[in-house]
């Protein structure tokens, strides 16, 4: 797990940009805090920084070369078969000089060019540079664990891990509005998209060719789905879930592999506990960790962890905090984050991943299988819509009395007004429009009128509207589960839960590890019918059916919860003055040119009176922003 930047100049303008490269591998220290090192020849430059795992000798550091000296490969993530690899390479005649599944990785392609990708089971982005021939090969794994961003003009092609190292290239800071637009509703900026016109986010299962002033982008991987050969699978529910169990006890005992100590997540979910639980009966001296809440006591499951925990004979560690604890990350977490992205539940796992690394260098986490076996909320409501009854009939009937109730997500009666009136609000849209409004936290005109009359004409609404239907491509008019949640894969999973955890963690060079998302076991999983995943009495049915016999009774039955934090309470107190004075002041706002302020006015008096309903998400969303602004766009002229 590392940090990676490079360069590839065109022209005498591009080259100049080369003196940048240094500062651009900087800027990933703390992605790779064990090495640093660079690669300069007249028009390339590459940058790595190494978080070792795997063979962490000086002869695995990186930029790392062929014996010829003709390839040489710059690599973020971990490949789990490279064992497998390795031998079949070594069957041919190849020899190696590490014991790193980068080597294996740089000869395999060497030898395979793209069509490696289909062969490596793993997470990764890498970049190949050919000395001979003048290219460049990058490449980003099947479902976008790992970031990779680039720019490509008349002068350059710039690629980095981060945003914080792409912009010390000096480029061009121009903010996409569109992409603005898109933040403002779902609080982060799906890909290939990104806050700045210039910089993209290379898609997940993606490969680009970069050759003299000449890119080339393909596809090499896409999740194998119909909806009808899923329906009619023939396979019956018991023998799906001993096949599920076979392929995920694989996927986490390949996850095991490192030099360095390794533990797992454990929240106390099933997720995290059926991983904890496949980990230690190949890892007797497991160590878990979990988070918890002392004052927020609905949102806490260290009971449920230990638990599991003790089921497991793991040794466990619990770090249990205070709102104070919790709030004084947020200034750092704000600090860190160098694209808009407003997850607020990143606060949690920015903390976790801070005590884990104390103990660990990998961790394994659950996340994926939301996602894939319809755990969330959301899905529930989905299939409550496409299986509608009188019970759903009289929820939508109701609709102006939920508009009229008190809404918040604070208090448990308001938390179900909430979500009755979001529900009613679903039924009478389309099934595009219903996922997109499920997936925010503001419409889309709610999200227009925020910004000032003048830029409102200019945004972009056609280039949104093409991106969003892109995004929706997947979804028919009349849905069903697996429907939604392909598009999940393909939107909250990279853009905003493997986002979250891919920042917060490297944030303390921490590797974490997800092995449901083996393509292995999502391929399997987009196999089944819906009824699989989920019924009326069940959420992820199969995850938690299979694994009944190794985990407590306790852990059954009871509602999600989620990583929540306390914004509310801390927008109305310690950060209050932050809000009003600083960051969403009229001085502030007036500035940027951006925002109609008797807008944002509007949204203060709603964040402070007795019915917030979802404004504390809204209102964290423009926060991210504010600051993000004040240090990267506040003084900063776009060329003419």
């Amino acid at each position: 797990m590392c940090g990676i930047t490079g360069i590839f100049a065109f022209n005498l303008v591009g080259k100049f940009n080369k003196i940048h490269i240094t500062n651009a591998t900087m800027a990933l220290q703390k992605r790779g805090p064990d090495f640093q090192d660079i690669y300069l020849d007249d028009w390339v430059g590459l940058g790595h920084r190494r978080l070792s795992i795997i063979d962490t000798r000086d002869v695995a550091n990186q930029p790392m070369w062929d014996g010829t000296k003709r390839y040489c490969i710059v690599f973020n993530g971990e490949i789990f078969n490279y064992r497998e690899l390795r031998t079949a390479l070594e069957a041919k005649g190849i020899s190696f000089s590490t014991q790193s599944d980068t080597e294996v990785l740089l000869k395999l392609y060497i030898h395979e060019k793209e069509q490696c990708l289909s062969k490596l089971n793993g997470f990764f982005a890498f970049c190949v540079y050919d000395r001979v021939e003048q290219t460049f090969f990058v490449a980003r794994d099947r479902y976008g664990i790992k970031p990779l961003l680039y720019v490509f003009d008349e002068d350059k092609f710039l690629f980095a891990s981060e945003m914080k190292s792409i912009v010390q290239f000096g480029i061009d800071r121009t903010l996409d509005h569109t992409s603005l637009y898109t933040y403002l509703q779902l609080n982060y900026i799906p890909g290939p998209d990104t806050i700045f016109k210039s910089v993209k986010k290379l898609l997940p299962g993606h490969y680009i060719k970069v050759s003299r002033q000449k890119m080339e982008a393909a596809r090499y991987y896409d999740i194998p789905y119909n909806r009808e050969q899923a329906e009619q699978n023939k396979m019956s529910y018991a023998d799906a879930k001993e096949k599920f169990k076979e392929l995920l006890e694989a996927s986490v005992k390949r996850r095991l592999v490192a030099d360095v100590p390794l533990g797992a997540f454990l929240s106390g979910g099933i997720d995290s506990s059926v991983v904890s639980a496949l980990a230690s009966k190949h890892k007797p001296d497991l160590h878990t960790f979990s988070i918890g809440f002392r004052d927020e006591k609905f949102f806490d499951e260290t009971e449920y962890a230990r638990l599991v925990a003790k089921r497991l004979n793991t040794k466990h560690t619990v770090f249990s905090l205070t709102n104070n604890d919790l709030y004084a990350h947020v200034h750092s977490i704000l600090d860190y984050i160098d694209e808009p992205f407003a997850d607020s539940s990143a606060i949690a796992v920015y903390i976790l991943s801070k005590e884990t690394r104390k103990h660990a260098t990998v961790a394994l986490s659950g996340d994926g299988a939301d996602e894939m076996f319809a755990g969330y909320n959301k899905h529930a409501a989905f299939r409550q819509i496409t299986n509608t009854g009188w019970k759903e009939n009289m929820v939508g009937a109701l609709g102006p009395l939920w508009k009229a109730l008190p809404k918040s997500r604070s208090g448990k009666f308001t938390n179900v007004v909430r979500q009755l009136s979001r529900f009613s609000e679903g039924m009478k849209l389309s099934s595009k429009d219903r996922y997109w409004q499920w997936a925010g936290y503001a419409g889309k005109d709610e999200a227009l009128n925020m910004f000032q009359p003048e830029l409102r004409a200019t945004l972009g609404l056609a280039e949104f509207a093409s991106r969003q239907q892109n995004i929706l491509r997947h979804l028919p008019e009349k849905e069903n589960i697996n429907d939604i949640l392909l598009t999940d894969m393909q939107l909250v999973l990279p853009d905003d839960m493997l986002t979250k955890v891919d920042l917060m963690s490297m944030a303390h060079g921490l590797e974490v590890r997800v092995p449901f998302l083996d393509y292995e076991v999502v391929n399997f999983a987009f196999s089944l019918p819906v009824e699989y995943k989920i019924n009326p009495d069940l959420r992820k049915r199969i995850v938690q059916d299979a694994f009944r016999d190794v985990l407590p009774e306790e852990l059954y039955n009871r509602p999600k919860k989620g990583f929540e934090v306390p914004l509310l309470k801390w927008f109305r107190s310690d950060m209050k003055s932050l809000i009003t004075d600083d960051l969403l002041s009229k001085e502030l706002i007036l500035e940027q040119g951006i925002f109609d302020y008797s807008v944002i006015e509007k949204l203060k008096q709603q964040l402070f009176s007795a019915n917030p309903g979802d404004v504390h998400a809204r209102i964290w969303g423009l926060i991210v922003f504010q600051w993000w602004w004040k240090k990267y766009m506040r003084g900063y002229q776009a060329p003419e």
